[in-house]
């Protein structure tokens, strides 16, 4: 039994949608996983050199909680094709998650159900908007209160995804850190008229509204400055032609969406980059509407 399992990597929060909203995109970490003797680990591409081969490996340890729950055990040799850039708000750590459970199930022969795999999930990072559309696929809107309440809503197929990606790593634990404990009322109703807005642009493909709808009170304020020029990014991406520009997930990402001038986008926004000595690149992409897969290997 040898297999793949591929999963996206993943944009969140979109500007007002902190914690909430969470796009999957055609960019694949790959996880080729057999039956062992014993545990191993092999790495290539991004963290080949830097991301724990031993058993604080997060796959693996994404892998034995599932096997831990299912009362099985089973080593594994797993080789990890790393395409998603680490630390850079793009959900990397959510596809070793999704892809430890996913091998777990394929080696039990046993399947989870949703709320079992975010149980799971959960143990490593409790937050649905990289999870979620890592594990399903698509638009997602998530809520959490004790359980979990998810929507998934139709993307426009026209609508791609460019990602800034500038030499500039970020842990969720530092970018979470500068955040206040609390928010004015003032700043909690204008995300949340935002974020209605957003989706209310997006159903109706009114994509005018989005430069708007992408404006945020709750986390940019506080992270730009955790990546310098921000502002002035966000500012080039849209005289480039973006309908929308934002700090993907917790950053240093950047995000912009639109439906042409995507290169022109992305060489504007890394100029920005480029004139302070910070290397930088971009992608354009496709939105993922399936989510984690496995085929055989």
């Amino acid at each position: 039994m040898k297999f793949k399992v591929s999963v996206p990597a993943s944009t969140s929060n979109l500007g007002p949608g902190f914690d909430a909203l969470g796009l999957a995109l055609k960019l694949y970490n790959d996880f080729i996983v057999e039956p062992s003797d014993f545990y191993s680990v092999e790495i290539e591409g991004e963290g080949a050199d830097s991301l724990p081969k031993d058993e604080k490996n997060l796959f693996l340890r994404a892998y034995r909680s599932t096997m831990e729950y299912l009362g099985q055990s089973q080593p594994i040799k797993v080789k990890q094709v790393n395409r998603i850039p680490l630390g850079r708000g793009l959900g990397s750590s959510a596809t070793a998650i999704v892809g430890g459970i996913l091998a777990a199930e394929r080696i039990s022969g046993k399947k989870l159900s949703l709320p079992e795999v975010i149980d799971v999930a959960f143990k490593f990072e409790p937050h649905p908007d990289n999870v979620l559309p890592a594990y399903t696929g698509g638009f997602v809107v998530a809520a959490t209160n004790g359980d979990l309440t998810y929507v998934k809503l139709d993307w426009p197929d026209e609508l791609k995804v460019i990602i800034v990606v500038p030499e500039l790593f970020l842990s969720t634990e530092e970018s979470r850190s500068v955040l206040p404990e609390s928010y004015s009322r003032e700043d909690v109703i204008f995300n949340i008229q935002r974020v209605a807005l957003l989706l209310g642009a997006l159903q109706k493909r009114d994509f005018g509204l989005l430069k708007e709808a992408v404006k945020d009170r709750i986390h940019q304020p506080y992270r730009c400055d955790l990546i310098p020029s921000f502002w002035e990014v966000l500012s080039e991406g849209y005289k480039a032609g973006a309908y929308a520009v934002y700090l993907s997930g917790a950053g240093s990402c950047i995000g912009a969406l639109a439906d042409k001038n995507f290169d022109e986008i992305g060489k504007a926004m890394c100029n920005v980059f480029d004139a302070l000595g910070i290397e930088s690149r971009y992608l354009v992409l496709d939105v993922d509407k399936e989510g984690a897969r496995i085929e055989e290997a």
